[in-house]
């Protein structure tokens, strides 16, 4: 089973990975629903190339920390990295599922913008599943 989940998360962390260098190189479908807004439709914040391709990039890492875990690939890599890193992956993504309190996550206050309603329907639930999958993967 830990080769199961471990491998589903390798291809979502691939694939959003992917979408975020999608945005970077200029691709536009998707990007409205994937920043908060205010009441106002204003966006919170506009990432430029750079901080989303460190996304991208960060994104790929996780893959790859999970590609050596679950592939039970022999890494010189020092084993606190190893040891903890799927601990700190799975709590960003858990901490992202409770969120800000205002724009993101299960306990947001703004939630009937475009980029709201997607967080609830989608976001967060993908945060979730991503936070619980690595937990597990974790455990075992």
């Amino acid at each position: 089973m830990k080769e199961v989940f471990g491998t589903i998360l390798i291809v979502l962390f691939v694939l959003l990975s992917l979408l975020h260098f999608y945005w970077v190189f200029g691709g536009k479908k998707g990007l409205d629903k994937a920043l908060p807004a205010d009441n106002n439709g204003n966006k919170v914040f506009n990432p430029g190339k750079i901080e989303t391709s460190i996304v991208g990039f960060g994104l790929l890492l996780f893959a790859l920390y999970y590609f050596l875990k679950v592939g039970n690939l022999k890494t010189e890599l020092p084993s606190v990295i190893l040891d903890y890193s799927g601990w700190i992956i799975s709590s960003v993504f858990i901490l992202r599922t409770i969120g800000d309190f205002k724009y993101v996550g299960f306990f947001k206050k703004i939630k009937n913008t475009e980029f709201g309603r997607f967080d609830t329907k989608y976001f967060t639930l993908l945060s979730l599943i991503i936070g619980i999958l690595g937990v597990i993967v974790e455990l075992m």
